[in-house]
């Protein structure tokens, strides 16, 4: 199993560009003074090469791929960026102790060309004087460059991300999920509310140690999860990514009983319910309610809730559809499209703007069949991306009703994939999303019709309070 790791979102959010990013491409040629930025960088087409050492070059490449395709790099400071990057590269040569004299930010005019010249001749003076630091203070510097976008949809992606191995049943990790996911802590911390709890145990060494559903996970490796009511980076450590098997020591408490203990956890391989891999899986609830299951938004996924729908209904009557789409990253926003098509057509289900304002409505598919059927959606902050497109156009568009908890506001805008010359990608989102009332979701999030938070009560009774208020509205 190949964990994600992106610049501004992982696992889920991650999952959902991995799932958008069909293919690689033939290496892009470097960038030529006087050229437009928009040829720097190219989508890939074809398959991945082995990434190569990051340089000066690609951040070269990077920063013009940035300037002249993102959303807004018409119109935003440039310099902001190189200031973000030099930060990145001071703060890597002072936890390595190796400060030099002429690690001093440049001046900055605000030409994108006479700045890029002026950070490059400095980081080039720089990095010769360490040149066995040269390749992590290019990877910090890029990194840093590209989250100083503050755009959650903005990656960039090194090439074991870009091509994960999936083995039927395994999982990777502490064995455990909790009501914080991956992608919340890293991209909306924001939306998180204590207490951090376990809300699943799947296996490996959180089942070793006996963790239960409920369980609240009182510090992480010694540091608190919540101050003041807000997450904190230690929630990350939750989910850590492969191949690295650093233990995670967690201070908990079971409500039930009082206890409190301390348990240490060694992230690894472990075998899960193959039924939380699947992408859709669905069962009948009271012999007339159909419940899907829906874990991304990947290719042919509508479909196939759609054919689970029809599959639960043969044969009876059924009173409605719970489409529970907690913990669902993403994906792709045609898969959005085409789910929402089954419940209505001839509607926008969202729009895709320039920085300028100028918006392109992205519209039902009225070749899917409609289903015809009462609707409700289960939603909670891991709802993120192409989750949000589709539960803003049922909301918007009063096809159900949505239950749960608002969803993560990770939507800045569907994101284009490009190559660079170490064969690592940057994806950058080159239109806005507005949902169908033209109201901005990113950051934001939808929030439900009934609020129905899970509680660690809750989870430790095993009760699903948002499943049991759905089934009691379709059955009015």
């Amino acid at each position: 199993m190949t964990a994600v790791r992106t610049v501004g979102a992982t696992a889920a959010a991650g999952l959902a560009l991995l799932l958008a990013a069909a293919c690689t491409a033939p290496t892009p040629p470097r960038r030529e003074a006087g050229t437009q930025a928009a040829t720097v960088c190219v989508p890939p087409q074809g398959p991945p090469q082995a990434e190569t050492a990051t340089t000066i070059d690609v951040i070269e490449q990077a920063y013009f791929c940035i300037l002249g395709n993102y959303y807004s790099g018409a119109t935003l400071d440039a310099r902001a960026l190189l200031t973000t990057g030099f930060a990145a590269l001071k703060q890597e040569l002072n936890r390595e102790g190796r400060d030099v004299p002429e690690a001093t930010m440049p001046a900055l005019t605000g030409d994108r060309e006479a700045d890029w010249t002026a950070f490059e001749t400095t980081y080039r003076t720089i990095t010769d004087q360490v040149p066995g630091l040269r390749d992590k203070l290019a990877a910090v510097t890029l990194e840093a460059v590209v989250a100083g976008l503050g755009d959650n949809h903005a990656r960039w992606t090194h090439d074991v991300e870009r091509s994960p191995d999936y083995y039927d049943g395994d999982g990777y990790g502490l064995g455990l999920q909790a009501n914080v996911d991956g992608p919340q802590a890293d991209t909306s911390p924001g939306a998180a509310l204590p207490p951090l709890f376990v809300t699943t145990v799947d296996g490996g060494a959180a089942q070793a140690a006996g963790l239960r559903p409920g369980d609240v996970i009182e510090s992480v490796n010694g540091s608190a999860p919540f101050l003041d009511g807000k997450a904190t980076p230690a929630i990350g450590a939750l989910y850590p990514d492969y191949p690295e098997a650093r233990p995670v020591r967690l201070r908990l408490l079971r409500q039930s009983t009082g206890r409190r203990w301390s348990v240490t956890l060694k992230p690894g391989l472990f075998q899960r319910d193959p039924a939380t891999l699947r992408v859709v899986w669905s069962k009948l609830l009271d012999d007339d309610i159909a419940y899907v299951r829906m874990h991304a938004f990947a290719p042919d996924s509508a479909d196939r809730v759609l054919k689970a729908i029809s599959r639960l209904r043969k044969g009876r009557t059924l009173s409605g559809v719970v489409l529970d789409l907690r913990g669902n990253g993403g994906g792709r926003p045609t898969e959005a499209i085409r789910l929402v098509s089954a419940f209505v057509h001839g509607k926008v289900t969202a729009y895709q703007c320039t920085v300028d304002g100028r918006c392109e409505p992205a519209r039902t598919d009225d070749t899917v069949e409609l289903v015809g059927l009462p609707l409700t959606v289960l939603t909670d902050r891991g709802c993120a991306s192409a989750c949000e497109h589709f539960s803003s156009a049922v909301k918007d568009l009063r096809l159900g009703r949505l239950i749960g908890t608002r969803t993560a506001g990770v939507i800045s805008g569907p994101a284009q994939t490009y190559l660079l010359t170490d064969n690592t990608t940057l994806g950058l989102p080159t239109r806005h999303h507005l949902g169908p009332n033209r109201e901005v979701i990113d950051r934001i999030g939808v929030p439900p019709d009934h609020h129905v938070p899970l509680t660690p009560k809750d989870a430790a009774a095993g009760r699903d309070t948002a499943l049991a208020k759905a089934v009691t509205l379709l059955h009015k």
